[in-house]
């Protein structure tokens, strides 16, 4: 169970090893989520994922050669190792057919089980130091020690300067790489260097997740910040708000539940975030989407509505002319209880009037169903003499159009038709 006393203790960091865990948790994930926008950004994301799994066999071979499991020791190892993989990958998709989710799918294999071998062989070697070294495959954050705070600091240093530092050129090259190669941009070591970053950044988190989860660590926080904001500046910090505060609750589930291994619930964490962000992110989340579906689809039923009573009118050439709810479903087929709340919600915004005769349509009212059913008409003379349609072709189209058009487009189709007062079905259109 959650304990508060527990939780301002961890808090507190009042313990060296909890300063340890945390604070390299929480640069290894900044540094992870700020490069990982632009991978995310670049559809870079099995990309990452491969580099990940490749940078085993560079460890065990780096510890083979050294037989010290430093991270001094074990990283430049790891780097070299993802950036062959890196190069393999960019190899294959130069100089064979293979699409580039097979070439990282061969790359990531191929690396990985080498890796695996290799750590197998290590491990029934019977070298004492090699204790601890699988860890690498899921992350050992508990395993974080002051010396490799340094390496985590000065890689994260260096990883968010030189985003900072070429924030501008990685922008373009993450949105429109074409316009920056025609804008005079070295695009292929702007590549390079972003690629190098990435790397940088997979090898600096295999101790806290592993190189299984790494690719998770990179991506998930941009993924989650994406939801939230249109500003690539603004999902930088985002992502790294959402790494720093799963860093800390991972990190936190550990030191309570010992068993409880720090880089998976750091993922877990992550994920929650991410889902969180998925379904409530106030513009691009499913909640805000779906409300903005059933928003519009309200907004059209209740154009319906006042469009059928505004043809009534119009056929009777009476527009004082009320009709009651059976009249207007008998026009058009309506679902009974959203009709009725329509009719409701329409009277309220003062576009019809109720009396003994039924709802009839206001001044504003009048108004707005003239302007219906004039923009229905100018569609659907523009399908006819445009596209060449026939009359009795255009009406479901611009059933859909005449809800979406704006009032400058409004004015710009009117424009291009001439000013026209008849539509193909010989009827009036409103002015």
């Amino acid at each position: 169970m959650l304990s508060l006393k527990e939780l301002l203790h961890f808090l507190s960091l009042s313990e060296p090893n909890i300063r340890y865990v945390v604070f390299g948790t929480i640069m290894v994930g900044i540094a992870a989520a700020v490069i990982g926008n632009f991978t995310f950004l670049r559809k870079r994301a099995l990309v990452g994922d491969a580099i990940a799994h490749a940078v085993l066999p560079g460890i065990c071979l780096a510890f083979m050669l050294q037989g010290s499991r430093s991270l001094w020791v074990l990283l430049p190892g790891a780097f070299v190792s993802g950036w062959l993989a890196l190069l393999s990958i960019d190899w294959i998709n130069r100089n064979s057919r293979l699409k580039p989710d097979a070439a990282i799918g061969l790359v990531l294999s191929v690396f990985f089980g080498t890796g695996v071998l290799l750590l197998t062989y290590i491990q029934q070697s019977g070298d004492g130091s090699q204790s601890g070294l699988k860890h690498f495959l899921f992350g050992q954050a508990a395993a974080i020690l002051p010396g490799d705070l340094w390496v985590f600091g000065l890689t994260g240093l260096l990883l968010c300067g030189l985003v900072a530092l070429f924030f501008k050129e990685f922008t373009l090259l993450s949105f429109d790489p074409d316009f920056a190669q025609a804008a005079g941009l070295p695009v292929r070591r702007l590549e390079l260097l972003l690629s190098t970053l990435t790397v940088l950044a997979v090898v600096t988190g295999i101790q806290t997740v592993g190189v299984v989860l790494m690719a998770a660590l990179l991506i998930t926080p941009a993924a989650a910040a994406r939801f939230w904001t249109d500003r690539l500046g603004a999902m930088v910090l985002l992502g790294a708000a959402f790494a720093a505060l799963a860093s800390v609750l991972g990190s936190f589930v550990s030191y309570q539940q010992p068993n409880m291994p720090t880089g998976p619930w750091i993922i877990v964490v992550l994920s929650a975030i991410a889902f969180f962000s998925m379904v409530f992110a106030p513009r691009r989340g499913g909640l805000a989407r779906l409300w903005d579906k059933l928003r519009h689809a309200w907004k059209i039923r209740e154009e319906n509505v006042l469009k059928t009573i505004y043809h009534s009118g119009e056929s009777l050439g009476d527009f004082t002319a009320g009709m009651h709810i059976e009249a207007v479903q008998g026009r058009r087929a309506f679902n009974p209880w959203q009709l009725r709340l329509s009719l409701f919600t329409l009277q309220r915004r003062g576009l019809l009037q109720y009396g003994a005769s039924g709802y009839r349509l206001s001044g504003e009212g009048l108004r707005e169903g003239a302007r219906l059913a004039r923009i229905h008409r100018l569609w659907e003379l523009y399908l006819t003499e445009y596209l060449r349609l026939a009359p009795d072709h255009v009406h479901d189209d611009a059933e859909a159009m005449e809800h979406l058009i704006t009032p400058e487009l409004e004015a710009q189709l009117e424009a291009a038709l001439g000013y026209p007062e008849r539509d193909p079905h010989d009827r009036d259109i409103p002015r």
